[in-house]
């Protein structure tokens, strides 16, 4: 017959998979078809009497599931069921559907470029990869691979929520609730890998997983990566602040703040030596050649920020939904006293700041050790983590990574424009883009502080990275993060889009090199094209209800079908 069926157990997590197919040919030639099967195979070959102009077309319909989905002993039967109903449907019906959702996918996310076709195919290349790769189940997330390579071994790690989840939050904000809603999804084992940390109270959500526990084999670079849990927290908060979307914040969100804000608490303690602060000792920041430090002031912002932001969201429930907020307290045994512990915390943390230098060290250490020898090092010699021992690396001042200069980008409205300009002076030299989470932050900096070229440069690193195999290991799979980071070097960096306060502004710019570039934007309800040229930015509100942004620190109020233009500056 035309049908086949393979079913499968992986060997350690005991999940099954069923593949079931149907074959349909459509043909007026003799024909002969017959079915086999192997070890683990099912065939179905076709021999066809067929002579030059004949037609002959093969539609095959393929099902997969898993023990994910239905429970084992119904497997196949779904499977079957759901097969039959594809088949009532027909290709062309199911391939209008798919069509309908890149079509509505390119409309809300399609960046245009004007004068340079190689970097327009290099960004639609990463967007599309984006979209394939994320999970939209509420129960899967988006693996640092994509859907490409083993590397990583398909885990997820914090490049979900800091470098691809932006552009879902600002393009397809209902992908970017489902990726959120998987973290809910193993706050349980976050809970449990928080005991194993002796943390009575709170979650540890862990550095790299599928399905919720840590997978990480390396404790001082992987575990100790605390940060993971403030980078799902900011980005709940940024979600909600996008999408008004509260009912999320009341089922899941509220939950997630309260419980990594329950665990700094406990992760940290007022030290005397440094005037009763509140700080946070022992911790790895996103800079992985420097690791177990005390204070890593990204991670304290990044702590500080999840910390308020919680006490917001207790806020927000005891005024909106009180008898959710009573049943979800109780639930998870939370006192008052813990709120006030919150805020307490967060007034009083720690931040390393040198006066003299106007620098925020990142961490207590760093400006203690000496400068990597980056003279005598040979271009062969990097990335440094395969050719030095990480203790070697570690007793230098030396960066894989953006770390308090991301900070500077995430929160943007801490920093003075001189502090910005200091710090990343100061760091950018000190740094080896090892990583390829790197580049894309220093681009969106670099427009920031003015320096235009370094920005196009770094941006240039980000846009081709897998289709040219910069690194020289795409065979390992795309770099996801890296895709994420280009959309933001255009938006967040060229267009200077920020949210603060609920507030959407942008400070636009156009690269050199380029005539014009032109974008979509999802916030709040409302889809906005924004379209750069040389000297001016027209923004048109394409959907949804009036709308004020800023442009250049200058208000405007965004009505449909009036586009508004605005000069640009510099």
């Amino acid at each position: 017959g035309t049908f086949g069926l393979i079913r499968q157990k992986t060997k350690n997590s005991k999940q099954t998979v069923v593949c079931c197919v149907e074959h349909v040919l459509e043909t007026d030639c003799r024909h002969v078809c017959k079915s086999f099967t192997g070890d683990s195979t099912a065939n179905t070959v076709y021999e066809i009497e067929s002579n030059a102009g004949n037609t002959v077309t093969l539609t095959k319909f393929i099902v997969y599931s898993t023990s994910h989905d239905f429970c084992e002993s119904l497997l196949e039967q779904e499977s079957k069921r759901i097969l039959s109903s594809a088949l009532k449907l027909g290709y062309d019906i199911l391939k209008q559907e798919h069509t309908d959702i890149l079509e509505d996918f390119w409309k809300r996310s399609d960046i245009l470029i004007i004068g340079d076709h190689l970097l327009q195919q290099g960004i639609r290349f990463n967007l599309f990869h984006l979209l394939q790769s994320a999970g939209t189940d509420g129960r899967t997330s988006l693996a640092a691979k994509g859907l490409t390579g083993e590397g990583y071994e398909g885990h997820y790690f914090w490049d979900t929520e800091v470098f691809a989840m932006p552009f879902f939050v600002y393009t397809n904000p209902e992908i970017s609730r489902k990726l959120l809603e998987y973290r809910y999804s193993i706050l349980d084992k976050a809970r449990h890998e928080a005991r194993l940390l002796s943390h009575q109270k709170g979650v540890k959500f862990p550095w790299r997983t599928i399905a919720g526990e840590e997978c990480s084999a390396y404790f001082p670079a992987g575990t100790a990566q605390y940060h993971i849990n403030a980078d799902i927290a900011y980005m709940v908060n940024k979600y909600v602040e996008a999408t008004g979307d509260y009912d999320f914040l009341a089922k899941y969100g509220a939950e997630i703040l309260f419980e990594t804000a329950r665990f700094w608490t406990d992760l940290g303690a007022y030290i005397e030596n440094k005037g009763n602060k509140f700080c946070i000792n022992c911790v790895t920041g996103p800079d992985e050649y420097t690791a177990i430090v005390d204070n890593n002031c990204y991670t304290n912002l990044m702590a500080r920020e999840n910390l308020y932001n919680a006490v917001k969201a207790v806020r927000w429930m005891k005024t909106n939904l009180p008898e959710e907020y009573a049943r979800l307290a109780h639930r998870l045994n939370l006192e008052e006293n813990e709120v006030i512990e919150w805020k307490r915390a967060a007034d009083n943390m720690y931040i390393p700041y040198d006066e003299e230098t106007h620098i925020y060290p990142q961490d207590d250490s760093f400006l203690d050790k000496p400068v990597w020898d980056f003279t005598n090092t040979p271009a062969e010699n990097y990335p440094l983590l395969l050719h030095y021992h990480p203790l070697v690396i570690y007793r230098h001042q030396v960066c894989k990574q953006a770390d308090l200069v991301l900070a500077l980008f995430l929160l943007g409205d801490l920093f003075s424009e001189e502090e910005k300009k200091e710090n990343y002076d100061f760091y950018e030299p000190l740094t080896t883009h090892d990583s390829s989470l790197s580049t894309c932050i220093f681009s969106i900096m670099a427009s920031e502080i003015g320096y235009r070229q370094k920005a196009f440069d770094y941006f240039m690193e980000t846009a081709r990275m897998d289709l040219d195999d910069y690194k020289g290991n795409t065979k390992n799979g795309v770099h996801i993060a890296n895709m994420g980071g280009t959309w933001m070097c255009i938006v967040n960096g060229f267009a200077g889009m920020r949210t603060y306060d609920g507030t959407l502004s942008f400070r636009p710019s156009l690269p050199d090199q380029w005539q014009g570039y032109e974008f979509n934007l999802s916030f709040r309800g409302r889809l906005i094209k924004v379209t750069v040229n040389r000297y001016a930015t027209a923004y048109q509100l394409i959907e949804g209800d009036d709308i004020c942004i800023m442009h250049n620190n200058e208000k405007i109020m965004l009505k449909r079908a009036v586009p508004e233009v605005m000069k640009n500056i510099g």
